[in-house]
């Protein structure tokens, strides 16, 4: 059955790589073919965003267009591409599932952290991760709770919260858990953590319900020390007195054509 108009905008949003250049020129051709509008700009009316380049390009479409309700599918030109699930060599193949209808929409969900510092807070947004951590590597000391329970007073580098999608990404290698993408939990990794006479540290990764809110105080030393990191982006606030994340409201959407891709793309990828 055909669930898409003939009529239906789609943007097409690529990196300066050669090989993305041309599959977006392939690509808009194949759909202009069929009837489908390609935006020369970004249209927040498209029923789909085509993001072709790798799993950082990805990342940099979300976060540039305001995390939209608009579906993503990601064309793999990089060199890993968890998020991007299909060939430059089967447009066809897609280009046809799409017109037919022959696909799925997966949520994604996102790690939301509220950074109060002793004037304001601020919120931020990931969709793999948001890592805490010393800036210009500098171990830090953070006192961590969850849903209110203290669990410990961390020492090292830092933290990793992930998202389920993001667990497959710098938490895992960080020697954190992979997560199936539809389970509701966050995850919290060590970086390098200290375990001493001195300093007792969490050495391995903790699951958390998306309902509970990880709460990290940094010790006052520290708090002109850290650095938070959004998805590769980096962030520096002064005066940082507590961070609470949790699970955000919003989320994502992501467009596939084999809903079993998790296991078989974990294989290829990492395998």
């Amino acid at each position: 059955m055909n669930y898409n108009s003939k009529k239906d905008i789609i943007n097409i949003i690529h990196n300066d790589n050669y090989k993305s250049v041309e599959t977006a020129k392939e690509l808009t051709e194949k759909l202009e073919k069929e009837g489908f509008i390609v935006s020369d700009t970004y249209d927040y009316k498209a029923k789909l965003n085509i993001c072709i380049g790798g799993d950082g390009a990805f990342l940099r479409a979300v976060h540039n267009y305001g995390f939209p309700d608009i579906p993503f599918v990601g064309v793999n030109t990089g060199h890993l591409g968890f998020f991007q699930e299909i060939s430059p060599d089967n447009l066809n193949d897609f280009v046809k599932s799409y017109v037919n209808g022959d696909y799925i929409l997966e949520e994604i969900y996102l790690v939301e952290a509220s950074i109060c510092t002793r004037t304001s807070c601020i919120e931020l947004i990931g969709v793999n991760e948001i890592v805490i951590k010393g800036i210009e590597s500098k171990v830090i000391h953070l006192n961590v709770s969850i849903a209110d329970n203290y669990l410990e007073r961390f020492s090292g580098d830092g933290v990793i919260i992930s998202t389920p999608t993001g667990s497959t990404a710098y938490n895992f290698s960080a020697g954190g858990s992979i997560i199936f993408p539809t389970l509701q939990v966050l995850q919290i990794t060590p970086l390098a953590p200290i375990s001493s006479k001195v300093y007792r540290s969490l050495t391995t990764s903790a699951i958390v319900h998306n309902d509970m809110t990880i709460k990290i105080n940094p010790e006052y030393r520290d708090e002109n020390s850290i650095l938070i990191v959004v998805d590769g982006i980096q962030h520096k606030y002064d005066n940082i007195v507590e961070i609470n994340l949790t699970m955000s409201d919003m989320t994502i959407n992501k467009l596939t054509l084999n809903p079993n891709s998790f296991w078989s793309n974990l294989k290829d990828k990492f395998i």
